[in-house]
């Protein structure tokens, strides 16, 4: 079954003065300011657009691990996974670095490393990311 999320943003003002706040309307988690300094500069307690992309890559990431994981027989104990992405004023979004660290009974290390890799091509978000370098740093915990 399609499910649709939703979220809106109310923006007063130009670019680079200017301030808005995000409202996420699906989950009601609440209202969050964003401004083009947090974007650009310091976050100093407010959000941006990159910032949002790297939660939903970070979660969709952990899924589809974990997905993968159950499809090769295995389940982990642990899954942290951590999405860094970059952005430059003029140039836009430069990629999404992915970091993950797991913690899996009876698994080895290339099977780890190749289940990880399917879950960065397979997760949705990454799909959505196509345009952009993602990379992946995985690191099995003993």
């Amino acid at each position: 079954m399609a499910v649709s999320r939703s979220a809106s943003t109310v923006w007063s003002g130009n670019l680079f003065e200017g301030k808005g706040e995000t409202t996420f309307e699906s989950s009601t988690l609440g209202t969050h300011p964003v401004t083009w300094k947090a974007r650009s500069e310091a976050a100093e307690g407010k959000t941006s657009p990159e910032e949002l992309i790297a939660a939903a890559h970070s979660a969709c990431f952990s899924m589809a691990f974990s997905n993968e994981l159950d499809q090769a027989g295995f389940t982990a104990t642990e899954i942290r996974t951590k999405s860094e992405v970059g952005f430059q004023p003029g140039v836009g979004i430069t990629g999404s670095k992915l970091t993950l660290a797991a913690t899996i009974p009876g698994i080895s290390e290339e099977d780890f490393q190749r289940i990880a890799e399917a879950a960065k091509v397979g997760c949705p978000v990454s799909g959505a990311l196509a345009g952009i370098e993602i990379t992946l740093d995985a690191t099995l915990n003993a």
